[in-house]
């Protein structure tokens, strides 16, 4: 078996986990690592089909709070498709290597910015949504990935659980779908690009439902922030090869730019693990506290 395709299987098996549960994650895990050997043109017609089916399973399993959240992310989904065509028009037309970079770049950000946790409700939320929607349209259809982006605006947005896993089901389920009819039409679905979904589909079946079991045990935040760390380290790795594989700038160049990247992790990961709870527990009123008495833990 070709090494490439044994990397798929592993890749997805770990990314389907995290899809199951956290109810994303699984573009934006695979995308960052198969790229190291597979290009945007081959890896994305084959994601996009399987997307819709695993989309349309997160939203099959969290459509109790499909009525609760539809209004709200209709702005979004309706201003998916112009975003849509514009990325695929993209895909079709940017060389391989500087649509890996731009990949790379629009995700660092997001990345780094739900590693920090950070959480600024919108006021304008509908006028915001057209916008938002726009842009979202644009990255999925180029890379594939939505999942951070979704993660921070949703997360902001102070959705409950089961409604952010319904309004995470409803855009992605959408924005695959029309993705998917944008390949089509746009000729981009090979016998290359089909040739890997039986290597990932296997990592579906088993990483999903272990994943949802996984989640359980571990608290969600700590899980998810471990996620991001990895993905952030990967993308900045990525970037550094193509400074180097594009002549954007020396060898030295690169390898600050991944140094300075994991340096900032891995102070947010300070923050997360020993700041954070510190100042948690020290507060009395804080419900996370585990010393008061409302706390539901």
């Amino acid at each position: 078996m070709d090494t490439h395709v044994v990397a798929l299987v592993g890749i997805t098996l770990f990314a389907a986990t995290v899809n199951g549960a956290l109810g994303y994650g699984f573009s934006s895990l695979t995308v960052p690592v198969a790229l190291f050997f597979l290009t945007n043109r081959v890896l994305n017609p084959a994601l996009v089909p399987i997307e819709v089916v695993l989309n349309g399973y997160v939203l099959w399993v969290n459509r109790a709070s499909v009525p609760h959240v539809w209004r709200r992310v209709m702005p979004i989904v309706i201003a998916l498709a112009p975003g849509v065509v514009v990325g695929t028009m993209l895909v079709t037309l940017v060389n391989a290597d500087w649509l890996k970079l731009i990949t790379y770049v629009t995700l660092l950000p997001l990345i780094l910015l739900q590693a920090a946790g950070f959480r600024r409700p919108i006021q304008s939320e509908r006028a915001a949504g057209y916008a938002f929607g726009s842009g979202l349209g644009v990255l999925y259809s180029m890379t594939t990935i939505s999942g951070p982006p979704l993660a921070v605006a949703l997360s902001n947005q102070g959705l409950a659980k089961q409604e952010f896993r319904a309004a995470l089901g409803v855009i992605r389920l959408a924005e695959s779908s029309m993705t998917a009819v944008a390949y089509a039409y746009a000729g981009l679905y090979s016998r290359e690009s089909f040739a890997l979904i039986p290597a990932i589909i296997p990592g579906l079946i088993i990483g999903v439902p272990f994943g949802a079991q996984l989640i359980r045990h571990i608290r969600p935040e700590t899980f998810r922030r471990i996620c991001m760390s990895f993905d952030a380290w990967v993308v900045a790795f990525g970037i550094s090869g193509l400074i180097r594989t594009l002549h954007l700038g020396t060898p030295t160049m690169a390898y600050a730019e991944f140094v300075t990247v994991v340096s900032f992790d891995l102070w947010l990961l300070y923050r997360f693990f020993f700041v954070y709870p510190l100042a948690t527990n020290s507060n009395p009123l804080n419900p996370l506290n585990p010393l008061n008495p409302l706390n539901p833990n």
